[in-house]
């Protein structure tokens, strides 16, 4: 019997509507965020899509590029499910219920996605997240993020309620156990990652990002 780690959030019970409340507070801006780093990715290059929810991005990726295998690691069980219903007969996925504790140690990965997940958690797990992750990566491979990360360095006022709203909804609602948006940067800078293009969206509070690790 394989025993999974338990998630960090529970968003079995927002699954089936999350889609549409992020559409209707983002409008499309989410989606563009995720289809903007889409080109970055090689043919056949082997990725983690780590918190893709219900599969939207998981899709995209298998209609515009040509993945030689992609693992879909989601810590909801009923996300998951909704994900390989959208994806149906693809051969080349490979659904994981799991979080990133449980990536083994030899797994490899040219492409690393993580779409709006980082937000999710407090300094010290995503400190922890990250370094996993890292280390899931491949020599010169690409770390795809999107995510809330306003251009500003003092977010504006708008930007700081819209934040505060969603970490109150989904920490009553998902367990989310962060409280403000994380320092990025200052991550991705202690892990060495270089960044190397970015596009913003929603007048700036939701940014992609394209990293290159390089050893």
């Amino acid at each position: 019997m394989q025993v999974h780690s338990a998630p960090d959030s529970g968003f079995n019970g927002v699954a089936t509507f999350y889609d549409p409340l992020a559409r209707l507070v983002y409008g499309p801006a989410l989606q563009h965020a995720q289809r903007w780093l889409l080109p970055y990715i090689p043919d056949g290059a082997t990725i983690l899509i780590i918190g893709g929810g219900s599969g939207w991005l998981l899709q995209q990726v298998l209609l515009q590029r040509s993945p030689a295998h992609v693992l879909y690691l989601e810590a909801s069980e009923k996300m998951l499910t909704l994900a390989q219903k959208l994806n149906q007969q693809q051969t080349i996925v490979e659904y994981q219920l799991g979080t990133d504790a449980d990536l083994q140690p030899h797994q490899q990965f040219d492409v690393i996605i993580t779409p709006f997940i980082l937000d999710l958690f407090p300094d010290e797990r995503l400190t922890q997240l990250m370094h996993r992750l890292y280390s899931a990566l491949a020599r010169d491979g690409l770390w795809l993020f999107a995510d809330f990360w306003p251009v500003q360095q003092q977010p504006l006022v708008w930007q700081k309620l819209l934040a505060k709203s969603m970490y109150l909804f989904f920490g009553i609602l998902s367990d989310v156990k962060a409280r403000q948006l994380p320092d990025y940067g200052a991550h991705f800078k202690a892990l060495g990652l270089k960044e190397q293009q970015s596009a913003a969206f929603y007048k700036g509070f939701v940014q992609a990002k394209v990293f290159r690790k390089s050893v």
